[in-house]
């Protein structure tokens, strides 16, 4: 992972290289599946016919433990790490823009 045809490929190359390949559409549609997702949700909670919290999508509920104060903590840490996430893909985005070199940046 990934793929032999992103091998040797830059952080910033990488968008133009799924474009060539013809992977940025079907990828594109699937972000769209879920934005549409998100949409109907947000208008069957509006309509009240849904209680939904802000993020949850019903998907992985399972997972979390029955107790809950802890599925409040597990929410948490993952509303956490997810900003985490994507403060450090920014950054790894800036920094290869900045410096022209691709990740580590070693």
């Amino acid at each position: 992972f990934p793929g032999a045809q992103f091998q040797n490929v830059s952080t910033i190359e990488a968008h133009d290289k799924m474009v060539e390949l013809g992977l940025m559409g079907p990828f594109l549609a699937t972000v769209a599946v879920y934005e549409v997702y998100g949409g109907w949700l947000i208008f069957e909670g509006w309509e009240g016919k849904i209680k939904r919290d802000a993020g949850d999508f019903f998907l992985g509920k399972n997972f979390l433990p029955k107790d809950e104060a802890k599925a409040n903590e597990m929410r948490l840490k993952e509303l956490e790490n997810g900003r985490l996430a994507m403060l450090a893909f920014s950054g790894i985005c800036t920094q290869a823009v900045l410096t022209g070199k691709t990740w580590p940046f070693l």
